[in-house]
């Protein structure tokens, strides 16, 4: 991580660039990009939002974290709250900072980039604990949020158009360390 900076990331700024290393890491097609555009220009006008990004010293996005305090109204949160409910945990929807999207470049994984991300955006957080949704397998992003002490709190989530189900987690805040 010695060539990367982590800081403060004026996203809708860079939103083109933050999409072009999400879409690297997440595998979207230009449809799905131009979607995600949208939502993410849309959410950074919410309460609280903000955004960290990693970049080279020559200036290249290579990371990046956005969130926001969770509100219930919002599009997520009436998606998984049925799910929450079920299990007698819909408690999370309040008082939770969500990390909406975290993305490291291919190239620039493991290197401890993520978890500086994430572990920065949730130290400036007000909220006690975090939540966050992540594709419902065993992958290096649901080993990070692990490592950190998130937990399962909703399995086999079906968001629409998505292809394959979600695992809801979260997290009492600050976030464990290493």
């Amino acid at each position: 991580m010695d060539d990367v900076a982590v800081g403060p990331l004026d996203l809708a700024a860079r939103v083109d660039d933050a999409l072009a290393v999400q879409a690297l890491a997440f595998g979207l097609t230009d449809d799905e990009i131009a979607v995600r555009r949208h939502i993410i220009l849309r959410h950074l006008d919410c309460r609280g939002a903000r955004a960290l990004g990693a970049t080279t010293p020559a200036g290249r996005l290579v990371g990046f974290v956005y969130g926001m305090p969770n509100d219930r109204a919002h599009w997520w949160s009436t998606v998984v709250e049925p799910y929450l409910r079920s299990a007698g945990l819909d408690h999370w929807l309040d008082d939770s900072f969500v990390i909406t999207e975290l993305h490291v470049h291919p190239a620039y994984q493991n290197r401890g980039i993520g978890r500086t991300l994430i572990t920065r955006i949730t130290d400036e957080a007000d909220e006690p604990r975090s939540i966050l949704s992540a594709i419902d397998t065993d992958s290096p992003a649901r080993s990070l949020y692990r490592s950190l002490g998130y937990v399962d709190i909703a399995r086999r989530v079906r968001f629409p158009s998505a292809p394959t189900p979600y695992a809801v987690m979260g997290a009492q805040l600050p976030l464990k360390r290493k």
